[in-house]
């Protein structure tokens, strides 16, 4: 799980090769695929948006110009 500091935003990227993203109290917000090459993350939404980021490390990503955090 991946969280921004003020715990509004939650990435779940899951072992399928998908993602579900809940945004405050909305749950499953945006859901899609997601792909990660070297530190490199893509995002394509079910909808038809795409987006991408950085894992600047294990444990921070960098994307939308948020900085999220992996919660264990």
């Amino acid at each position: 799980m991946w969280i921004t500091s003020d715990g509004r935003i939650r990435h779940q990227l899951l072992p399928n090769g998908r993602y579900d993203e809940a945004r405050g109290t909305r749950e499953s917000a945006y859901q899609g695929r997601y792909e990660v090459k070297g530190n490199q993350i893509d995002y394509w939404d079910d909808t038809g948006f795409t987006a991408d980021g950085v894992f600047v490390d294990e444990n921070t990503l960098h994307h939308g110009g948020m900085i999220f955090r992996r919660r264990q």
